[in-house]
């Protein structure tokens, strides 16, 4: 059986519900508009099956880390599920249109046995609109070594011919739900109680989690401070702790429970009196209602956790202190009073950088909060004013709706790309990705190939190396003498210019092709260049510095002892750290840790760190396949030879560059009158600029024999060696 969390995410787009039952028909889906994944050639199905149709709903797929439920499980062992209101994920979805149909996808908060977790899926899917994911723990908590690129305040992600975007967006509140509560008869008499019973006193509140990271012991270490350099304050601040019920129970909870109780009853049993208590601890379940009551009628609220998230207590906290008529007129206020309010909020918390005009405290120092403590009692009416006035304007103007508003804008622009894109679905279960390619991206026509080629006067023919010519799996990293033989026929056909354009050393290069007379050679991704065995090495670059290998060599050799299987490869040029033979995500978190701590020390060198396949490589800047291509085709343009056949095949990043320049080239008037047949070809079917591609190197290898047959008829009608049988095939 098939589980229902690892299904299809594109079929996400389309239909009210999963048939998961059925095969995929057709993977092929091409992005049209935001929000739309369509099959435009597979609409119409003639079984009836509408698994490829396209949606006219807009449809938005939310993921986070937990799903915006609340989750039980009885004595008996049933999960029970609801809703959970108050979930930012839930407010989410007022900032997009009505029309809009929401899914989300996430974890749920409790363990589901194997058994349990398809009927569950198929349950949260119908009744919630909801997608569980049951991983492992150790999968939700391994680090990836991934490769991104910042720009713009995002961070982008590569991921198989697709930029994922990250953004940090600070959430918001839903002032609407808050306000209409605070409008409630229930809430307004319980702000009037508040207000009644705490007459003459500073209210001070205090909202948070039982959790061991929320430093309510702090905080109340802070107030006892507070009261002890300070017995004129005594009698006269009161902090109200209100403590939600811990998510989960263990040990270490436990034990913040009893140290929470422990001092809070120390305070009160050294400051308290009759008619008075320093400290009062709330510690069930409330009203929502109740706890807006406080909110509004507290004086100032401190938010002291040591390792928070957002939060949005102090978001909450200001919104409320701006009441409504209804209270201010119990208060006996007109309704152009202005409000007040003081926060208190730990550096360490989320949203500590959007409240400007809150106190910011270090929640391990007691000093620190006594100190900000006796601050906030001594502020003055219009200081207390500006400040609420200025977090009242963001907090209400950067609400929920501006979130999600926000959120849907850089959904679009993340996506603008993608509309072109063909994406295909591949693999199973945790396999499960999705590649996203050009629509124009194919296999290369092994007929088509030939017949161009055998049309052409002039030819121009870049190849890679490894994984191109020489498998990247092979330990014999030399060429076999069937690459040589099929290298020395297309160089002696003289419509040829053939190069060999590869990363590795031109010394590695110039023994292994030493039989290859004709045969150019781009060494060290064209930082040297070589038009045949006979001709010197050229450079258009100067001399290799040395002084930043002296800074990078060592760096690499720390990371070489620390990751089994890497290794140092030394260039003229460059320098190269391979992670091919160790373990695959323990050598690609090296690698990334590797590529950032050389960015920083080299920032000042004239050096680029450019990570490809397995490696991790330090070069000069201006470095590049695609440099080195794009120098030899204009030098055959300058000598009269301009090619009306181009062909560029390669596996790895830094062939891109390849791809990208001849695309370039092509697609502007530095070649005309000539306009050259190009194929730009990949080794292996994933994201590329190249517009064909091809399953392997013995693929490659059958492709160019193909071709030595046209090179070598035509070498033997040069030299008299023609029989009747190879004219016929020639003239076909």
């Amino acid at each position: 059986m098939v589980s229902k969390s690892y299904s299809n995410l594109l079929d996400m787009t389309s239909g009210d519900g999963f048939d998961f039952r059925q095969p995929f028909k057709s993977l092929p889906r091409v992005v049209t508009s935001p929000g739309f994944i369509s099959d435009p050639d597979w609409d119409t199905r003639s079984d009836g099956d509408s698994v490829g149709s396209a949606s006219s709903t807009e449809k938005k797929i939310i993921v986070a880390n937990f799903l915006p439920l609340n989750c039980t499980r009885d004595e008996a062992g049933q999960l029970s599920f609801s809703l959970d209101d108050d979930a930012l994920l839930m407010q989410l979805k007022h900032g997009f249109s009505n029309e809009t149909d929401v899914v989300y996808v996430g974890s749920l908060k409790v363990q589901v046995d194997p058994s349990e977790q398809d009927q569950v899926a198929q349950k949260l899917l119908r009744e919630y609109r909801c997608i569980p994911t049951f991983l492992p723990s150790d999968l939700q908590h391994r680090l990836l070594g991934l490769h991104y690129e910042s720009k713009r305040g995002y961070i982008g992600i590569e991921y198989f011919g697709r930029t994922v975007s990250l953004k940090i967006l600070s959430v918001g509140v839903h002032v609407g739900r808050l306000e209409s509560v605070l409008k409630l008869p229930a809430t307004v008499s319980k702000v009037q109680e508040i207000e009644q019973r705490y007459k003459g006193k500073m209210l001070m509140l205090g909202v948070d989690d039982m959790d061991i990271f929320k430093g309510i012991s702090l905080k109340l270490l802070g107030l006892e401070l507070l009261l002890e350099r300070n017995p004129k304050l005594r009698e006269k601040v009161v902090l109200v702790q209100i403590i939600n019920p811990a998510r989960s129970m263990g040990k270490d909870v436990q034990e913040a429970i009893t140290e929470t109780v422990s001092v809070a009853e120390r305070i009160n049993r050294k400051y308290g009196s009759s008619g008075y208590k320093p400290v009062v601890l709330i510690d069930h379940c409330i009203p929502f209602s109740e706890k807006i009551a406080f909110y509004a009628a507290s004086d100032c609220c401190i938010v002291n956790a040591v390792r928070d998230g957002m939060n949005l207590v102090p978001y909450e906290y200001t919104v409320c202190r701006q009441g409504n008529n209804e209270i201010d007129r119990l208060r006996g206020l007109d309704k152009d009073t202005s409000h007040t309010s003081t926060l208190i909020v730990s550096e360490f918390v989320g949203c500590s950088p959007s409240l400007s005009g809150a106190f910011r405290v270090n929640p391990w120092s007691v000093d620190d909060v006594a100190d900000t403590l006796c601050q906030a009692t001594d502020l003055t009416e219009s200081e207390k004013q500006l400040r609420h006035e200025k977090h009242y304007r963001y907090v209400s103007t950067h609400d929920v709706a501006y979130w999600a508003h926000s959120f849907a804008q850089d959904l679009e622009r993340a996506c603008k790309d993608h509309y072109s894109r063909r994406c295909w679905a591949i693999g199973f279960g945790l396999n499960f990705r999705v590649i996203a390619l050009s629509p124009g991206f194919r296999k290369l026509s092994s007929e088509h190939f030939v017949s161009c080629y055998n049309k052409a006067s002039r030819r121009a023919i870049f190849l890679d190396y490894d994984g191109t010519l020489v498998p990247q799996s092979s330990i014999n990293k030399a060429p076999s003498a069937e690459v040589v033989s099929i290298l020395n026929t297309l160089c002696n056909d003289p419509k040829n210019n053939v190069f060999i354009v590869s990363g590795r050393g031109r010394d590695s290069l110039d023994e292994w092709f030493s039989p290859c007379e004709k045969l150019g050679i781009a060494a060290e991704h064209g930082y040297f260049v070589r038009w045949s065995k006979e001709a010197e090495w050229e450079s258009s670059y100067p001399s290799p510095q040395r002084e930043w290998k002296h800074i990078a060599e060592p760096v690499m050799q720390v990371y070489t002892e620390t990751t089994d299987g890497s290794s140092i490869e030394p260039k003229e040029s460059a320098l190269v750290w391979h992670y091919l033979d160790a373990d695959h995500d323990f050598g690609s978190c090296q690698a990334k840790e590797l590529q950032d701590h050389l960015e920083r020390v080299l920032s000042n060198e004239p050096v680029v760190v450019k990570c490809g396949h397995y490696i991790v490589e330090v070069k000069p800047q201006g470095v590049s396949k695609g440099l080195a291509v794009d120098k030899l085709i204009r030098t055959l343009v300058n000598n009269g030879k301009a090619p009306d056949f181009l062909m560029c095949i390669g596996n790895d990043r830094s062939d891109e560059d390849m791809f990208e320049s001849i695309n370039s080239m092509t697609s502007n008037t530095f070649l005309s009158p000539t306009v050259p047949e190009v194929f730009a070809c990949s080794v292996g079917q994933k994201p590329s600029k190249a517009k064909y591609y091809v399953d392997d190197t013995s693929e490659v290898i059958r492709l160019l024999k193909n071709v030595t047959r046209i090179s070598s008829q035509r070498e033997d009608v040069i030299h008299g060696r023609v029989i009747f049988r190879d004219v016929l095939d020639f003239v076909e």
